[in-house]
């Protein structure tokens, strides 16, 4: 068994006018896991973001959506597990991921940001060892057209799979918590 995790952030912008973006993928996940298990967002300044805590099972883990918008998560992330003594590898980012097709979603500890401005500021706060929940939105085959699609709700089809997709790894989160990162990868790479 590895280290469990103590701390998920789900990444996104602030406002209503981002809610049903691509980019806020990562809102989506941790906003599942607090109405699965009955929590409640709080603004918390100190953090710089909205902070849920819940009792899943025997674990206790800590839910956070920075207010900093995308490109300037880290800091809240940071300020969260510094206050509770939380090492990077207890870590879990939920992200929108460009690379992976809509529905698909993949986790995995460490490596680049690749490109992912919200992931970048992570590296610069936290180090690159933390966990990632990538939810695949798909790429809209031009790279000058990212910025435009990460900031635009996805189609009716992609929401409903991305959705889905959220779902599924929220039923893995168990497994996460507990650190059991193979059984939950084996669940989630091969559906």
């Amino acid at each position: 068994m590895g280290t469990p995790i103590r701390l998920i952030a789900g990444l996104g912008n602030p406002g209503s006018q981002y809610d049903k973006t691509r980019h806020n993928a990562g809102f989506w996940f941790v906003d599942e896991l607090a109405r699965r298990y009955s929590g409640q967002f709080a603004a918390e300044k100190r953090f710089s973001g909205d902070v849920c805590k819940l009792q899943v099972g025997s674990n206790v883990v800590w839910l956070i959506k920075p207010m900093t918008f995308m490109n300037r998560s880290g800091l809240a992330v940071r300020q969260l597990a510094d206050f509770y003594r939380i090492p990077v590898e207890q870590v879990l980012v939920a992200h929108d991921e460009l690379d992976i097709p809509a529905g698909d979603v993949r986790l995995k500890q460490a490596g680049g940001h690749g490109g992912h401005n919200g992931l970048r500021d992570l590296h610069a706060h936290l180090g690159a060892d933390y966990w990632r929940l990538r939810l695949g939105v798909g790429h809209p085959g031009d790279r000058n057209k990212v910025v435009d699609y990460v900031l635009s709700r996805p189609s009716q089809d992609d929401e409903i799979v991305i959705l889905r997709a959220i779902d599924t790894a929220a039923d893995q989160i168990g497994l996460i918590l507990q650190g059991e990162m193979q059984k939950a990868m084996q669940a989630l790479h091969t559906r």
